[in-house]
């Protein structure tokens, strides 16, 4: 079995370099994701502070300014949030040696003010870096595929070449039933994965949502969480989802609010700028990591996950999430993702647009899929006058299934 502390993380590459760049790193995403890990990994020797450690809180909630003029440097402060006054503190520790870089190291989860304290009160003092749960590369312990090096720069299509798959289809189910959190994926134990998934889930509503949202009717917003496995990879109707936990549509406004920023729930909202006037402007949603997702759809086995009704919506959020890890942590630039759906019921499941222009990309389940699947990716090709569109599915090969779409295998992205 793969020792987590081992793992290597595709964000590491630009962790370090963030840190060299800035006098602060700041590393935030959803509890356990292996946040703590990577910033002991690259503050080895420095000395550590855990907020939600009582003893720890009091060494820096005591006396501030006192423990920063004894800790002025290499220093790394987890779950910063539980003390947010701690961020114009800092901004006076930095500002007195503003050159210095690498200083601090903050880690931070499930909390909607973070980013703010940080984007507000250490701008251009702070890198920030999203860590999501593990993608699949990293938990078989293989470098990022070179799939991703189509979003870095304009490719001309017939020099698009790809190494062999270095993971399997089957190996990449394992991580679609499982997810990527670090403990329930390594321990291969579906026994394990449903009690830790219930404790995750307890202490996500009682003591996360409990502390920052002291108002919130909890019951109402643990029904809106059951909804969500039906949700995911669907485009949202407020007033119907409110109608179906009897809340108001403010309400599932906030819910839905609440989940993003908690890196429960991702939001992708429709194309902009499109051609056409019939296009559908309601966002999509997915549940960021696949093993929530089945824990909520009480799925625990393979063969559960491929039966389910829902399974192909499922499997287009694992895959959605894949690639946004993957050009998170491989591409620098700008990029944007949308989905693209018109009121005839043409769809494409995900628009990247990013250096190498706009790419988008169609999601299936099977391993070989009929023309008349496409054809919605092949006239979005055509409409927006684009060199080629991506198919992923689980074949077992990288094909040009027709002229301008690439079939991408599952285990290769």
């Amino acid at each position: 079995m793969v020792n987590y502390m081992h793992i290597h993380r595709n964000q590491k590459q630009n962790a370090a370099r963030l840190l060299k760049n800035f006098p602060v790193l700041s590393l935030i995403g959803p509890r356990q994701s292996g946040k703590t890990t990577l910033a002991k990994e690259l503050g080895q020797g420095w000395k550590y502070f855990d907020l939600e450690r009582p003893s720890d809180f009091n060494v820096i909630f005591s006396n501030p300014e006192a423990f920063f003029e004894e800790n002025s440097s290499h220093v790394i402060i987890d779950e910063a949030q539980e003390f947010p006054e701690i961020f114009k503190i800092l901004r006076g520790v930095i500002d007195s040696q503003r050159e210095q870089k690498g200083r601090f190291i903050l880690t931070g989860s499930s909390s909607p003010l973070l980013f703010e304290h940080l984007s507000d009160t250490l701008a251009g003092r702070v890198g920030i870096l999203t860590i999501r749960t593990l993608k699949a590369n990293e938990y078989y312990q293989k470098p990022i595929s070179d799939f991703y090096e189509i979003f870095k720069s304009e490719i001309p299509k017939q020099n698009i070449e790809f190494s062999p798959m270095d993971i399997t289809n089957q190996q990449m189910r394992y991580c679609w039933l499982y997810g990527g959190y670090p403990e329930p994926l390594l321990r291969q134990d579906p026994e394990f994965f449903s009690d830790w998934f219930n404790n995750y889930n307890n202490t996500y509503i009682n003591r996360d949502i409990a502390k920052l949202f002291p108002r919130l009717d909890r019951r109402a917003y643990q029904r809106f969480l059951s909804t969500l496995a039906g949700l995911s990879g669907t485009l949202i109707n407020k007033s119907d989802l409110a109608r179906a936990i009897e809340v108001s549509e403010g309400s599932v406004r906030e819910y839905l609010q609440i989940a993003e920023q908690t890196f429960l729930w991702r939001t992708i909202d429709h194309m902009a700028h499109s051609k056409l006037k019939s296009i559908v402007k309601r966002p999509k949603g997915y549940v960021t990591d696949s093993g929530i997702l089945n824990h909520l759809a009480r799925i625990d086995t393979i063969d559960k996950l491929l039966a389910s009704p829902q399974a192909g919506r499922n499997f287009e959020s694992f895959v959605v999430e894949e690639i946004i890890k993957g050009i998170e942590a491989s591409n620098r630039g700008n990029v944007e993702f949308s989905y693209y759906r018109t009121t005839s019921g043409a769809e494409v499941d995900l628009i990247v647009d990013c250096m190498a222009g706009r790419i988008p990309i169609e999601v299936k389940m099977a391993s070989v899929v009929p023309a008349s699947q496409l054809r919605s990716l092949n006239q979005f090709i055509l409409d927006y006058d684009l060199p080629y569109g991506l198919l992923i599915n689980q074949s077992n090969h990288i094909a040009w299934i027709t002229d301008k779409i690439l079939q991408i295998p599952l285990g290769k992205i």
